[in-house]
C-alpha cells in the first residue's frame, strides 16, 4: 500500500519518525508543496515566505531531494494549493495514507483538519506525527488545564515530562511508487532573487540541508556549547550555535540537538543554558499554537491604543542601518548581508525601531520574516511582542534599551561594529558607541543620531502610557 508522506518543516531524513514509518510501510511518495498563499507579495501577511526564506527553501528542497536520490526515490515537488493536490494525489495514486509531521501555526492547524476530514470520509488515514518540538503543545498545561502564558513555568513543566532524547534512524532505502506525478522542477518555483541577486552574501555564510545541520552542530559542541551561558551574549565571537535556520526548516530536529548537547557537554551550566533557549522555541510555538491570532494581534489587548509614529523615513534608516547607533546599524547591516543578525543584537534593533522611532511592532516583524534565513511566525512574532511589552511575557512595556549601553556592554571591544561598519574601523574604543561624541578632527563618516537617546524614551513613555491607563 502507497503512503504519501507531505514533507513541510521537516526537511530532513534523519529523526523523521512520519517518513521512517512511511518508508518501512511500503513504498512511499515524498511530496513538498509550495502553497501559493505564502508566495503572496503582501509583507504583512504572516504566511508569506520572505525573501531570504524562500533562497534557504530552494536550496534545502534540492538537498532532500539529492539524500532521496541516493536511497532509491525522489522528491516530487508541486506548487498550489497544498489541500487539492495532496487530495487529488491521494485519489490518482489509490495511496492508502498520509504521513506528515504536525504543525502549529493557525494554517498548517487548518490543513491538518480539512485533510483528516476529506481523508477519512474517502476511507483513508492521515497521520500525524511530532518531531518539531521537544513537547508538543497539549503535554504541556498549568495544573487548571489551561496552556501556559509565562516561560519559566512553561520550562518547570516541561523538564517534569519525560525525557525528550531520542532518534529514530533514517531508512537506508525508500521504495519508490509504480509510478510517481511528474512534478516540477524546483528551479522553476521561482523562490532565487535574479535582477539582482542579492543572495551573494547569505550564501557564503551558510550551507543549507541535513548535512549542514550537522555541521553546524558539531562545530557548536566543539567549540561553543561550553561557554554557551556567557559567549552567547557576545556578538563579535562564535559563541551560539546557528542552528535556527536549520531548525526553522527541520533539517535537524530539536531532540537530536537535546541528545548531542547532553551527550557531549561536560559542563552542565552551558548545556542548561542552551537547552533552555530549546524550551524558549517551544513556547513559542506553544503561544502560537493556543494563540493562533499572535502574529498579527498584540496579546495584551491595550497595546491596541497606542498611536504608533511609522515613519516611513525612520523606518528606512532603521531598515538599511543608517540609524546612527553603532550597535543598531552594525544588526541592520549583518541582517542584510547574511540573513541572520545575533540575538542580542536583534533585541536591541527591535526595541529602537519600537521604543525610540515608535514604529508598531509588526511593521519591524514584516521585516525580519522578509529578511531573516530563520524567520519562523512562532518565535518572530514572540521575540517582537516581548520586545514591545505586548506578549504575555514579555519585558515591561517602560522597558528602553539604551543602544549606546547596549554596545558598550554586549561589544565593549566594538569589535562587532568595526566588522560590520568598517567607516568606523579606525575610531577610538571608547567612542566606538558614541562615534558624535569623538573630537571634531576625528569624526567619521557615519550619520548623527536620528533621535536622541534621553527624548526618544520619555517620548515613549509617554504614548505608551496608555497601557497603564489601561491596566
Amino acid at each position: 500500500m502507497l503512503t504519501i508522506f507531505l514533507f513541510r518543516d521537516d526537511l530532513r531524513l534523519e529523526d523523521n519518525p512520519g517518513f521512517t514509518k512511511a518508508a518501512r510501510s511500503g513504498p512511499v511518495l515524498p511530496l513538498y508543496v509550495l502553497d501559493d498563499a505564502a508566495m503572496t507579495d503582501d509583507l504583512d501577511d504572516p504566511h508569506r515566505l520572505g525573501g531570504a526564506a524562500r533562497w534557504w527553501l530552494h536550496h534545502s528542497l534540492a538537498s532532500l531531494d539529492g539524500a532521496l536520490r541516493e536511497r532509491g526515490s525522489r522528491l516530487t515537488v508541486m506548487r498550489g494549493d497544498p489541500f487539492v493536490i495532496v487530495t487529488d494525489l491521494v485519489r490518482s495514486t489509490n495511496a492508502a495514507a498520509v504521513h506528515l509531521s504536525r504543525g502549529y501555526s493557525p494554517w498548517d492547524v487548518e490543513l491538518e483538519r480539512r485533510l483528516n476530514e476529506t481523508l477519512a470520509a474517502d476511507g483513508k488515514i492521515l497521520r500525524r506525527f511530532g518531531g518539531r518540538l521537544l513537547f508538543e503543545p497539549e503535554s504541556v498545561s498549568t495544573k487548571s488545564g489551561d496552556p501556559f502564558k509565562v516561560f519559566t513555568p512553561f520550562w518547570r513543566a516541561c523538564q517534569t515530562l519525560d525525557d525528550p532524547s531520542g532518534h529514530t534512524a533514517p531508512p537506508d532505502d525508500v521504495a519508490a511508487p509504480d509510478s510517481s506525478p511528474d512534478g516540477v522542477a524546483i528551479d522553476t518555483l521561482g523562490l532565487l532573487p535574479h535582477d539582482p541577486d542579492w543572495s551573494t552574501g547569505i550564501a557564503a555564510a551558510w550551507q543549507p540541508g541535513e548535512a549542514g545541520a550537522r555541521i553546524r552542530l558539531e562545530n557548536f559542541l566543539d567549540d561553543a556549547a561550553d561557554d554557551y551561558g556567557k559567549g552567547r551574549d557576545v556578538p563579535s565571537i562564535a559563541g551560539t550555535s546557528r542552528l535556527s535556520p536549520h531548525l526553522r526548516w527541520g533539517e535537524i530536529s530539536p531532540r537530536t540537538i537535546w541528545q548531542a548537547v547532553r551527550q557531549r557537554t561536560p559542563q552542565p551550566r552551558g548545556a542548561e543554558a542552551y537547552l533552555r533557549e530549546l524550551g524558549w522555541r517551544d513556547f513559542c510555538h506553544h503561544l502560537l499554537f493556543h494563540f493562533p491570532t499572535m502574529p498579527v494581534s498584540p496579546m495584551r489587548e491595550p497595546f491596541d491604543a497606542i498611536d504608533w509614529c511609522n515613519d516611513a523615513q525612520d523606518i528606512r534608516r532603521w531598515q538599511r542601518g543608517r540609524t546612527g547607533y553603532p550597535i543598531v546599524d552594525a544588526g541592520m547591516r549583518e541582517l542584510w548581508r547574511t540573513g541572520w543578525m545575533h540575538n542580542r543584537v536583534r533585541m536591541a534593533a527591535a526595541s529602537f525601531l519600537v521604543k525610540h522611532l515608535l514604529t508598531d511592532w509588526r511593521i519591524g516583524a514584516a521585516w525580519f520574516m522578509d529578511t531573516l534565513v530563520d524567520a519562523d511566525p512562532a518565535n518572530n512574532s514572540a521575540g517582537w511582542q516581548w520586545v514591545t511589552g505586548c506578549g504575555t511575557d514579555a519585558a515591561p512595556y517602560f522597558r528602553v534599551f539604551n543602544p549606546t549601553l547596549q554596545g558598550e556592554k554586549f561589544d565593549a571591544d566594538g569589535a562587532y561594529v568595526r566588522h560590520w561598519l568598517p567607516t568606523l574601523g579606525d575610531v577610538e574604543t571608547k567612542y566606538i558607541h558614541k562615534p558624535w561624541e569623538a573630537p571634531a578632527d576625528a569624526q567619521p563618516d557615519y550619520p548623527p543620531p536620528i533621535v536622541d537617546h534621553k527624548t526618544a524614551r520619555q517620548r515613549a513613555l509617554d504614548r505608551f502610557g496608555v497601557v497603564k491607563s489601561a491596566s
